[in-house]
């Protein structure tokens, strides 16, 4: 794997076949949703990702922050050693190993930072980083981090104007040192993944962020749609109907020549099927607006579209072990499942059993009756946070399923 990107491999474990039925999938089921994709990967067995939260310390407050980040360290945080064994655990599922997200705080603030990139790497491990845009990221650290086994860096932004981005960052200046990271991570032959978290304040300027991520060159736009957790509990959510004019959108926008991902909105992938079976845009003064003004800025485009669709979600495909070891189903998810320092990582993972059940989506709800409970499932972390039920239904998804839909 040490030739691929990190793109090309979750590309390759994206990969989908058809509905268990056998229709294609850009067919229409009968039962008149279009077909859907169904995963190769067997997510009982092996996460995708694994997210570590190096440490909580970070020298940048957000305002959504999920992780209500400081700017020093937490007492009981995992030590190299211990860091060393987390990497021999993530290692321990077996091949094709899961991508290791070393995020945090600042993964910058580690000062054992390289040596976990440098053992990691050295048994086969993607290893990607997520650090703030902070004095620290300086070009000699965009080299050492290039020359390191990085295989992907991912950088925040999340505005298109230094009003907008700097609103939410609370720093300077802070919207220029970011764009320009963002291009020096580029000419440094990263990988690079510009994260934004949609909200009231910056709907209207999606548009132009995806811009800016095409201009700088990145590779991928990952868009987080938010939770309400952490700081992010006096952030400004989108309705549920703006949930839906904005996965259209992205649709439109992975044709410009970048992957599109979402984070907390596993309904895009629905929303995917549906447009690539043919199905009709929104018909809403949010999606016009937001689509007229891409085509604006980067005209028309008919490259083939880009959009992430693995069927994971919190729990499935995806773990999150925090500063303590503590391990999560995901970072927007605070139901602690157990502690690696006392059980196995892979045992957590494969046992647990609510994870079981997510990944069996044994929801309730719509969520439940929903044809797409597995490639979507819905956001198990809004349900949390909406009803203190992991298995609930997503409020953020206004898709109503059809009377059977899901037993067809």
């Amino acid at each position: 794997m040490t030739e691929q990107t990190l793109t090309e491999t979750i590309a390759e474990r994206s990969a989908t076949t058809t509905h268990p039925g056998g229709h294609p999938t850009a067919a229409t089921h009968p039962g008149g949703h279009p077909a859907v994709p169904v995963s190769k990967v067997d997510y009982n067995q092996r996460p995708m990702l694994v997210f570590w939260e190096t440490t909580r310390a970070c020298q940048v407050a957000c305002r959504h922050c999920r992780a209500s980040a400081m700017t020093h360290a937490l007492p009981g945080e995992l030590d190299v050693a211990e860091g060393r064994n987390l990497v021999d655990q993530v290692a321990g599922f077996g091949r094709p190993y899961p991508i290791l997200v070393l995020t945090g705080g600042d993964c910058l603030l580690r000062a054992d930072l390289f040596e976990l990139v440098e053992y990691a790497s050295g048994l086969g491990i993607p290893v990607a980083l997520s650090p703030s845009v902070t004095p620290a990221l300086t070009p000699e650290m965009i080299e050492r981090i290039a020359t390191s086994g990085v295989r992907a860096v991912s950088i925040s932004l999340d505005g298109a104007t230094a009003q907008t981005h700097e609103g939410v960052r609370a720093v300077e200046h802070h919207f220029d040192d970011t764009v320009a990271a963002i291009k020096a991570l580029v000419a440094a032959g990263l990988t690079v993944q510009v994260n934004t978290t949609v909200m009231s304040e910056n709907l209207d300027e999606l548009a132009d962020i995806a811009a800016i991520v095409h201009d700088a060159g990145a590779h991928i736009w990952e868009v987080f749609f938010l939770v309400h957790v952490g700081r992010g509990v006096v952030s400004g959510a989108i309705t549920a109907e703006e949930h839906e004019d904005v996965c259209h959108f992205l649709y439109d926008a992975s044709r410009y020549g970048f992957i599109i991902r979402t984070v907390e909105a596993p309904f895009f992938r629905r929303v995917v099927t549906e447009r690539r079976a043919g199905m009709p845009v929104p018909q809403t003064a949010v999606y016009a607006g937001l689509a007229g003004r891409l085509t604006e800025l980067l005209g028309e485009s008919d490259r083939r579209p880009s959009a992430h669709t693995a069927a994971t979600r919190d729990g499935k495909g995806i773990l999150f072990v925090a500063h303590d070891g503590e391990v999560y189903p995901a970072g927007f998810l605070p139901i602690g499942l157990g502690n690696l320092r006392e059980r196995p990582l892979s045992e957590i993972y494969r046992d647990d059993p609510l994870l079981r059940q997510i990944r069996a989506a044994e929801f309730t709800g719509r969520c439940g009756d929903c044809a797409y409970a597995d490639l979507c499932g819905g956001s198990r972390a809004r349900a949390f946070a909406a009803t203190g039920d992991a298995l609930g239904e997503d409020p953020a998804c206004l898709y109503q399923p059809a009377e059977g839909s899901r037993a067809s």
